[in-house]
Protein backbone atom coordinates (compact mmCIF):
# COMPACT_ATOMS: atom_id res chain seq x y z
CA UNK A 1 0.00 0.00 0.00
CA UNK A 2 1.09 3.70 -0.41
CA UNK A 3 1.80 5.92 1.92
CA UNK A 4 -1.41 8.52 1.96
CA UNK A 5 1.40 11.32 1.50
CA UNK A 6 0.62 13.35 -1.59
CA UNK A 7 4.26 14.68 -2.69
CA UNK A 8 4.73 15.82 -6.78
CA UNK A 9 7.45 14.98 -8.35
CA UNK A 10 8.66 12.79 -5.24
CA UNK A 11 9.02 9.20 -6.08
CA UNK A 12 7.97 6.74 -3.98
CA UNK A 13 10.94 5.75 -2.78
CA UNK A 14 12.58 8.98 -1.98
CA UNK A 15 8.94 9.63 -0.19
CA UNK A 16 9.51 6.90 1.83
CA UNK A 17 12.97 7.67 2.66
CA UNK A 18 12.36 11.18 3.32
CA UNK A 19 9.43 9.96 5.99
CA UNK A 20 11.95 7.04 7.55
CA UNK A 21 14.41 10.11 7.97
CA UNK A 22 12.14 12.06 9.46
CA UNK A 23 10.96 9.88 12.13
CA UNK A 24 14.33 9.33 12.88
CA UNK A 25 14.98 12.64 13.47
CA UNK A 26 12.00 13.31 15.80
CA UNK A 27 12.85 10.32 17.86
CA UNK A 28 16.54 11.02 18.18
CA UNK A 29 16.22 14.19 19.03
CA UNK A 30 13.95 13.56 22.18
CA UNK A 31 16.42 10.65 22.92
CA UNK A 32 19.49 12.89 23.30
CA UNK A 33 17.64 15.31 25.29
CA UNK A 34 16.72 12.98 27.98
CA UNK A 35 19.96 11.24 27.77
CA UNK A 36 21.24 15.46 28.98
CA UNK A 37 18.39 15.73 30.97
CA UNK A 38 19.14 12.42 33.20
CA UNK A 39 22.73 12.51 33.91
CA UNK A 40 22.91 16.59 34.33
CA UNK A 41 19.76 16.17 36.86
CA UNK A 42 20.75 13.27 39.29
CA UNK A 43 24.39 14.17 39.21
CA UNK A 44 22.87 17.75 40.65
CA UNK A 45 20.85 15.77 42.83
CA UNK A 46 24.08 14.10 44.26
CA UNK A 47 24.48 10.76 42.75
CA UNK A 48 27.99 9.68 42.26
CA UNK A 49 29.27 9.31 38.58
CA UNK A 50 29.15 5.47 39.30
CA UNK A 51 25.17 5.82 39.97
CA UNK A 52 24.03 7.93 36.65
CA UNK A 53 25.66 5.38 34.79
CA UNK A 54 23.42 3.08 36.85
CA UNK A 55 20.63 4.89 35.82
CA UNK A 56 21.39 3.55 32.20
CA UNK A 57 22.55 0.11 32.38
CA UNK A 58 18.74 -0.90 31.30
CA UNK A 59 18.76 1.34 28.84
CA UNK A 60 21.70 -0.55 27.39
CA UNK A 61 20.79 -4.30 28.30
CA UNK A 62 17.48 -3.81 26.64
CA UNK A 63 19.14 -2.53 23.75
CA UNK A 64 20.99 -5.66 23.30
CA UNK A 65 17.78 -7.52 23.47
CA UNK A 66 15.51 -5.37 21.34
CA UNK A 67 18.30 -5.40 18.94
CA UNK A 68 18.30 -9.01 18.52
CA UNK A 69 14.72 -9.69 18.58
CA UNK A 70 13.91 -7.06 17.08
CA UNK A 71 15.73 -8.10 13.47
CA UNK A 72 13.21 -10.84 13.63
CA UNK A 73 9.86 -8.62 14.19
CA UNK A 74 11.00 -6.75 11.45
CA UNK A 75 10.73 -9.59 9.58
CA UNK A 76 7.73 -11.00 10.40
CA UNK A 77 5.81 -8.01 10.73
CA UNK A 78 7.36 -5.18 8.93
CA UNK A 79 9.15 -2.31 9.34
CA UNK A 80 6.59 0.34 9.27
CA UNK A 81 5.15 -1.18 12.41
CA UNK A 82 8.50 -2.03 14.62
CA UNK A 83 9.64 1.98 13.37
CA UNK A 84 5.88 2.90 14.93
CA UNK A 85 6.17 0.80 17.53
CA UNK A 86 9.29 2.05 18.63
CA UNK A 87 8.13 5.76 18.98
CA UNK A 88 4.50 4.76 20.99
CA UNK A 89 6.78 3.43 23.58
CA UNK A 90 9.65 6.52 23.58
CA UNK A 91 6.21 8.60 25.03
CA UNK A 92 5.43 6.09 27.61
CA UNK A 93 8.91 6.61 28.77
CA UNK A 94 8.52 10.14 28.71
CA UNK A 95 5.93 9.69 30.58
CA UNK A 96 6.94 7.83 33.49
CA UNK A 97 9.50 9.94 34.08
CA UNK A 98 6.43 12.95 35.03
CA UNK A 99 5.44 11.54 38.25
CA UNK A 100 6.17 13.24 40.81
CA UNK A 101 9.47 13.93 42.19
CA UNK A 102 9.49 11.54 45.42
CA UNK A 103 8.53 8.42 42.64
CA UNK A 104 11.73 9.37 40.72
CA UNK A 105 13.50 6.33 42.55
CA UNK A 106 16.61 4.99 40.91
CA UNK A 107 14.68 1.89 39.62
CA UNK A 108 11.67 3.75 38.39
CA UNK A 109 14.08 5.77 36.19
CA UNK A 110 15.81 2.44 35.40
CA UNK A 111 12.04 1.23 34.86
CA UNK A 112 12.07 4.34 32.41
CA UNK A 113 15.17 4.19 30.60
CA UNK A 114 15.00 0.22 30.06
CA UNK A 115 11.16 1.00 27.64
CA UNK A 116 13.24 4.03 26.20
CA UNK A 117 16.37 1.70 25.48
CA UNK A 118 13.61 -0.34 23.68
CA UNK A 119 12.52 2.13 21.82
CA UNK A 120 15.46 3.84 20.46
CA UNK A 121 16.79 0.89 18.89
CA UNK A 122 13.35 -0.05 17.52
CA UNK A 123 13.65 2.55 15.96
CA UNK A 124 16.83 3.04 14.78
CA UNK A 125 17.04 -0.70 13.41
CA UNK A 126 13.89 -0.23 11.37
CA UNK A 127 15.30 2.67 9.83
CA UNK A 128 18.71 1.61 8.79
CA UNK A 129 17.23 -1.32 7.65
CA UNK A 130 14.71 0.13 5.48
CA UNK A 131 17.62 1.93 3.17
CA UNK A 132 18.68 -1.49 1.66
CA UNK A 133 15.16 -2.40 0.60
CA UNK A 134 14.92 1.27 -0.86
CA UNK A 135 18.51 1.40 -3.19
CA UNK A 136 18.93 -1.28 -5.84
CA UNK A 137 21.67 -3.20 -5.59
CA UNK A 138 23.74 -2.06 -8.34
CA UNK A 139 23.75 1.26 -6.77
CA UNK A 140 26.56 0.69 -4.10
CA UNK A 141 27.70 4.28 -4.03
CA UNK A 142 23.76 5.45 -4.08
CA UNK A 143 23.79 3.31 -0.96
CA UNK A 144 26.74 4.44 0.78
CA UNK A 145 25.43 8.09 0.36
CA UNK A 146 21.61 7.50 1.82
CA UNK A 147 23.29 5.93 5.00
CA UNK A 148 25.49 8.60 5.88
CA UNK A 149 23.26 11.46 5.33
CA UNK A 150 20.28 9.11 7.49
CA UNK A 151 23.11 8.60 9.84
CA UNK A 152 24.89 11.47 9.97
CA UNK A 153 22.05 13.96 10.67
CA UNK A 154 20.81 11.69 12.77
CA UNK A 155 23.96 12.06 15.14
CA UNK A 156 23.80 15.59 14.32
CA UNK A 157 20.24 16.03 16.11
CA UNK A 158 21.31 14.40 18.56
CA UNK A 159 23.67 16.68 19.66
CA UNK A 160 21.13 19.18 18.91
CA UNK A 161 19.50 17.12 21.49
CA UNK A 162 22.02 17.41 24.33
CA UNK A 163 21.63 21.14 24.01
CA UNK A 164 18.06 20.75 24.09
CA UNK A 165 17.95 18.70 27.22
CA UNK A 166 20.84 21.03 29.32
CA UNK A 167 18.91 24.33 27.43
CA UNK A 168 15.54 22.97 28.82
CA UNK A 169 16.65 22.05 32.50
CA UNK A 170 18.01 25.54 32.93
CA UNK A 171 14.90 27.25 31.76
CA UNK A 172 12.24 25.05 32.38
CA UNK A 173 13.37 22.05 34.83
CA UNK A 174 13.14 18.66 34.57
CA UNK A 175 9.56 17.71 34.54
CA UNK A 176 8.12 20.15 31.99
CA UNK A 177 10.86 19.50 29.82
CA UNK A 178 9.99 15.91 29.97
CA UNK A 179 6.43 16.63 29.05
CA UNK A 180 7.09 19.11 26.15
CA UNK A 181 8.98 16.11 24.38
CA UNK A 182 6.55 13.70 24.96
CA UNK A 183 3.83 15.87 23.43
CA UNK A 184 6.54 16.55 20.48
CA UNK A 185 6.97 12.66 19.72
CA UNK A 186 3.17 11.74 19.95
CA UNK A 187 2.03 13.75 17.31
CA UNK A 188 5.14 12.71 15.10
CA UNK A 189 3.62 8.73 15.98
CA UNK A 190 0.45 10.07 14.99
CA UNK A 191 1.80 11.05 11.75
CA UNK A 192 3.78 8.14 10.96
CA UNK A 193 1.07 6.09 11.68
CA UNK A 194 -0.85 7.56 8.86
CA UNK A 195 1.88 7.96 6.52
CA UNK A 196 4.19 4.94 6.43
CA UNK A 197 4.09 2.22 3.65
CA UNK A 198 2.24 -0.53 5.48
CA UNK A 199 4.42 -4.21 3.83
CA UNK A 200 8.06 -2.13 4.52
CA UNK A 201 10.41 -4.90 5.22
CA UNK A 202 8.18 -8.12 5.81
CA UNK A 203 10.31 -11.14 4.73
CA UNK A 204 8.94 -13.51 1.75
CA UNK A 205 9.46 -16.11 4.58
CA UNK A 206 8.79 -16.17 7.90
CA UNK A 207 11.80 -16.55 10.04
CA UNK A 208 12.20 -18.84 12.45
CA UNK A 209 13.58 -17.92 15.83
CA UNK A 210 16.77 -19.25 15.02
CA UNK A 211 17.56 -17.32 12.52
CA UNK A 212 18.28 -14.20 15.38
CA UNK A 213 21.72 -15.03 15.09
CA UNK A 214 23.83 -14.19 11.98
CA UNK A 215 25.42 -17.11 9.94
CA UNK A 216 27.87 -14.17 7.92
CA UNK A 217 31.43 -14.06 8.84
CA UNK A 218 31.86 -10.79 7.75
CA UNK A 219 28.65 -9.71 9.64
CA UNK A 220 30.27 -11.39 12.59
CA UNK A 221 33.15 -9.45 12.36
CA UNK A 222 32.01 -6.41 11.84
CA UNK A 223 29.37 -6.71 14.65
CA UNK A 224 32.49 -7.67 16.78
CA UNK A 225 34.67 -4.39 15.52
CA UNK A 226 31.41 -2.14 15.94
CA UNK A 227 31.42 -3.03 19.89
CA UNK A 228 34.76 -2.29 20.46
CA UNK A 229 33.95 0.84 18.58
CA UNK A 230 31.14 1.66 20.43
CA UNK A 231 32.49 1.12 24.04
CA UNK A 232 35.59 2.97 23.02
CA UNK A 233 33.18 6.11 22.46
CA UNK A 234 31.17 5.36 25.66
CA UNK A 235 34.04 4.34 28.35
CA UNK A 236 34.55 9.09 28.26
CA UNK A 237 31.25 9.87 26.66
CA UNK A 238 28.37 8.69 28.68
CA UNK A 239 29.07 9.72 32.05
CA UNK A 240 33.26 10.56 32.27
CA UNK A 241 33.08 13.62 29.98
CA UNK A 242 29.68 15.83 31.51
CA UNK A 243 30.79 15.03 35.38
CA UNK A 244 34.29 16.02 34.66
CA UNK A 245 33.49 19.04 32.94
CA UNK A 246 31.05 20.05 35.56
CA UNK A 247 33.06 18.90 38.63
CA UNK A 248 36.69 19.56 37.61
CA UNK A 249 36.24 21.98 35.11
CA UNK A 250 33.65 24.47 37.02
CA UNK A 251 31.08 24.12 33.89
CA UNK A 252 27.46 25.08 33.91
CA UNK A 253 24.43 23.06 32.16
CA UNK A 254 24.72 25.45 29.22
CA UNK A 255 28.17 24.93 28.39
CA UNK A 256 27.91 20.82 29.61
CA UNK A 257 25.37 20.35 27.24
CA UNK A 258 26.40 22.67 24.30
CA UNK A 259 29.70 21.44 24.46
CA UNK A 260 28.64 17.64 23.97
CA UNK A 261 26.04 18.80 21.91
CA UNK A 262 28.88 20.50 19.50
CA UNK A 263 30.66 17.47 19.48
CA UNK A 264 27.96 15.17 18.13
CA UNK A 265 26.53 17.98 15.31
CA UNK A 266 29.97 18.00 14.22
CA UNK A 267 30.35 14.17 14.37
CA UNK A 268 27.30 13.94 12.15
CA UNK A 269 27.77 16.52 9.73
CA UNK A 270 31.47 14.63 9.30
CA UNK A 271 29.42 11.30 9.11
CA UNK A 272 27.27 12.53 6.48
CA UNK A 273 30.47 13.44 4.26
CA UNK A 274 32.38 10.44 4.74
CA UNK A 275 31.58 8.75 1.61
CA UNK A 276 33.43 12.03 -0.25
CA UNK A 277 36.73 11.62 2.33
CA UNK A 278 37.02 8.30 1.97
CA UNK A 279 37.01 8.05 -2.07
CA UNK A 280 33.66 7.32 -3.80
CA UNK A 281 34.32 9.85 -5.91
CA UNK A 282 37.25 8.07 -7.21
CA UNK A 283 35.17 5.09 -7.17
CA UNK A 284 36.52 3.36 -4.33
CA UNK A 285 33.91 2.10 -1.38
CA UNK A 286 34.83 1.36 1.73
CA UNK A 287 36.12 -2.40 2.69
CA UNK A 288 37.94 -4.17 5.42
CA UNK A 289 41.86 -2.46 4.37
CA UNK A 290 39.85 0.62 4.75
CA UNK A 291 38.20 -0.53 7.89
CA UNK A 292 41.31 -1.46 9.63
CA UNK A 293 43.14 1.66 8.49
CA UNK A 294 41.19 4.31 9.96
CA UNK A 295 40.09 2.31 13.09
CA UNK A 296 43.92 2.71 13.65
CA UNK A 297 43.85 6.35 13.26
CA UNK A 298 41.53 7.06 15.35
CA UNK A 299 43.28 4.52 18.19
CA UNK A 300 46.08 7.61 18.30
CA UNK A 301 44.10 10.43 19.85
CA UNK A 302 42.65 8.52 23.40
CA UNK A 303 46.43 7.17 23.62
CA UNK A 304 47.51 10.96 23.46
CA UNK A 305 44.77 12.42 25.29
CA UNK A 306 45.59 10.21 28.21
CA UNK A 307 49.17 10.29 28.42
CA UNK A 308 49.05 14.26 27.90
CA UNK A 309 46.61 14.59 30.95
CA UNK A 310 48.80 12.04 32.70
CA UNK A 311 51.47 14.21 32.33
CA UNK A 312 49.17 16.95 33.91
CA UNK A 313 48.63 18.96 30.05
CA UNK A 314 45.93 21.93 30.75
CA UNK A 315 42.65 19.36 30.62
CA UNK A 316 40.94 22.03 28.84
CA UNK A 317 43.35 22.33 26.05
CA UNK A 318 43.72 18.46 25.66
CA UNK A 319 39.81 17.75 25.73
CA UNK A 320 38.43 19.87 23.18
CA UNK A 321 41.16 20.07 21.12
CA UNK A 322 41.76 15.78 21.24
CA UNK A 323 37.74 15.24 21.44
CA UNK A 324 37.37 17.34 18.00
CA UNK A 325 40.52 15.02 16.37
CA UNK A 326 38.76 11.60 17.63
CA UNK A 327 34.81 13.01 16.51
CA UNK A 328 36.27 13.51 12.97
CA UNK A 329 38.26 10.29 13.04
CA UNK A 330 35.24 8.33 14.85
CA UNK A 331 32.25 8.99 11.89
CA UNK A 332 34.77 8.36 9.28
CA UNK A 333 34.71 4.97 11.36
CA UNK A 334 30.96 4.66 12.12
CA UNK A 335 29.98 6.09 8.90
CA UNK A 336 31.93 3.44 7.11
CA UNK A 337 30.48 0.60 9.35
CA UNK A 338 26.92 1.75 8.26
CA UNK A 339 27.10 1.08 5.15
CA UNK A 340 28.91 -2.00 5.47
CA UNK A 341 26.43 -3.49 7.46
CA UNK A 342 23.87 -2.64 4.90
CA UNK A 343 25.99 -3.57 1.99
CA UNK A 344 26.45 -7.00 3.54
CA UNK A 345 22.97 -7.81 4.26
CA UNK A 346 20.84 -10.19 2.91
CA UNK A 347 17.61 -8.30 1.04
CA UNK A 348 15.30 -10.79 2.32
CA UNK A 349 14.67 -10.14 6.33
CA UNK A 350 17.23 -7.49 6.06
CA UNK A 351 16.59 -6.32 9.63
CA UNK A 352 17.87 -10.12 10.90
CA UNK A 353 21.38 -8.99 9.82
CA UNK A 354 20.85 -5.39 10.87
CA UNK A 355 19.33 -6.38 14.13
CA UNK A 356 22.23 -8.76 15.07
CA UNK A 357 25.15 -5.62 13.83
CA UNK A 358 23.40 -3.52 15.88
CA UNK A 359 23.08 -5.62 18.85
CA UNK A 360 26.73 -6.02 19.38
CA UNK A 361 26.48 -2.03 19.08
CA UNK A 362 24.35 -1.57 22.05
CA UNK A 363 26.97 -4.28 23.88
CA UNK A 364 29.69 -1.99 23.12
CA UNK A 365 27.62 1.13 24.07
CA UNK A 366 26.61 -1.70 27.65
CA UNK A 367 30.09 -1.81 28.25
CA UNK A 368 31.12 1.60 27.91
CA UNK A 369 28.35 2.67 29.99
CA UNK A 370 28.92 0.49 32.93
CA UNK A 371 33.25 1.09 32.01
CA UNK A 372 32.87 4.93 32.34
CA UNK A 373 31.30 5.28 35.59
CA UNK A 374 33.14 2.38 37.47
CA UNK A 375 36.47 3.80 35.59
CA UNK A 376 35.95 7.55 36.03
CA UNK A 377 34.82 7.17 39.75
CA UNK A 378 37.70 4.79 40.74
CA UNK A 379 40.62 6.43 38.20
CA UNK A 380 40.21 9.19 36.56
CA UNK A 381 39.24 10.41 33.41
CA UNK A 382 42.81 9.59 31.96
CA UNK A 383 42.09 5.49 32.24
CA UNK A 384 38.88 5.99 30.93
CA UNK A 385 40.89 7.37 27.56
CA UNK A 386 43.41 4.80 27.87
CA UNK A 387 40.97 2.05 27.86
CA UNK A 388 39.20 3.88 24.66
CA UNK A 389 42.66 3.41 22.89
CA UNK A 390 42.93 -0.17 23.71
CA UNK A 391 38.97 -0.91 22.44
CA UNK A 392 39.94 0.79 19.17
CA UNK A 393 43.16 -1.17 18.62
CA UNK A 394 41.17 -4.05 19.15
CA UNK A 395 38.51 -3.26 16.40
CA UNK A 396 41.28 -1.78 14.24
CA UNK A 397 42.72 -5.86 14.14
CA UNK A 398 39.32 -7.60 13.84
CA UNK A 399 38.66 -5.25 10.48
CA UNK A 400 41.85 -6.53 8.92
CA UNK A 401 40.06 -9.90 8.81
CA UNK A 402 36.86 -8.40 6.74
CA UNK A 403 36.40 -8.92 3.36
CA UNK A 404 38.18 -6.18 1.02
CA UNK A 405 36.71 -4.75 -2.27
CA UNK A 406 32.76 -5.33 -1.31
CA UNK A 407 33.19 -8.98 -1.08
CA UNK A 408 30.95 -11.10 1.04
Amino acid sequence: MRSRLSTPGVSPDVRQYLLITGNYWAFTLTDGALRMLVVLHFHALGYSPLQVAMLFLFYEVFGVVTNLVGGWLGARLGLNRTMNIGLAMQVVALTMLLVPGAWLTVPWVMSAQALSGIAKDLNKMSAKSSIKLLVPDDRQGALYRWVAALTGSKNALKGVGFFLGGALLTTVGFAPAVAIMAGALLVVWLLSLMLLKRDLGKAKAKPKFRDLFSKSRAINLLSAARLCLFGARDVWFVVALPVFLSTSLGWDFWQVGGFLAAWIIGYGIVQSIAPHVTGRRGGRLPDGRAAFVWALALATIPAAMAILLAQDAPAQTVLVAGLTLFGVLFAINSSMHSYLIVSYAAEDGVSLDVGFYYMANAMGRLLGTVLSGWLFQSYGLAMCLAVSAGLVAVAAIVSLFLPRHGAT
